[in-house]
């Protein structure tokens, strides 16, 4: 497999279900970082560990799913 079609795999979307209102500051933060902010907004991102660790911190709060599907 080449690299480029490596990096053309690592792509997902992530989609907000849940609102960030009562939540804690970071998880609010989390959400920002990652493009989102309104219920509904969905954002393509690559698959990296900093990605997933800012989805795991507001899993609650959002959908992620394959891009390349």
């Amino acid at each position: 497999m080449t690299k480029a079609s490596e990096k053309a795999k690592k792509i997902l979307w992530v989609q907000q279900t849940g609102s960030g209102i009562g939540c804690e500051k970071s998880q609010v933060l989390s959400l920002r970082a990652l493009g989102l902010g309104k219920i509904g907004r969905k954002v393509v991102l690559q698959d990296n560990g900093c990605t997933r660790g800012l989805i795991r911190k507001v899993s609650h709060l959002v959908k992620v799913g394959d891009a390349n599907e």
